[in-house]
């Protein structure tokens, strides 16, 4: 069994004054962490999906990575700032500091917020819906760790809500 580490949120948000989607995760990865930017470990299929979703090539670098996402006015950030976990278990956490989500929203022009994942979703229920006053929705995890959904089916998902 892993031992728990105390985790501080690592590196800033991803947006700017026109994102107009905010995409939650829960917390960076162990791979996330290491490369001080979103979906780091490469068995997680996050940038595949968004680059399907946007009609965009996948991204390789974390340059290509922002300027998608900033392009199609899609803001990053995680739900949870600071907690305990062991190694990236979504399902160890424990001790949740929530991220304050004000200051993205106050500076940008969010309208919707979609959670990857349910740990994610639980927590931006949890703490920052009601203060924001955005409703989110949970669209399935992009994880490896999701196995039930194939790249196809969550390309399709997201799809639907990122794009509808």
């Amino acid at each position: 069994m892993k031992e728990y580490e105390h985790i501080v949120h690592p590196f800033p948000a991803l947006y700017d004054g026109k994102c107009e989607i905010l995409i939650l995760g829960s917390l960076p990865s162990v791979k996330s962490r290491e490369q001080c930017f979103f979906y780091g470990h490469p068995q997680n299929r996050f940038w595949k999906v968004m680059a399907a979703v946007l009609n965009e090539k996948v991204p390789s670098t974390i340059e290509e990575k922002k300027h998608m996402m900033l392009k199609h006015h899609v803001a990053l950030w995680d739900a949870i700032y600071s907690c305990d976990i062991a190694g990236s278990s979504d399902s160890s956490i424990k001790n949740v500091v929530p991220t304050d989500l004000t200051s993205i929203v106050r500076n940008s022009n969010i309208k919707r917020v979609f959670c990857n994942g349910a740990t994610s979703g639980k927590y931006y229920k949890k703490y920052q819906q009601n203060v924001l006053g955005i409703e989110a929705e949970v669209l399935p995890s992009t994880s490896p760790a999701n196995a039930a959904y194939s790249l196809q089916r969550l390309t399709d998902i997201w799809g639907k809500k990122i794009n509808g």
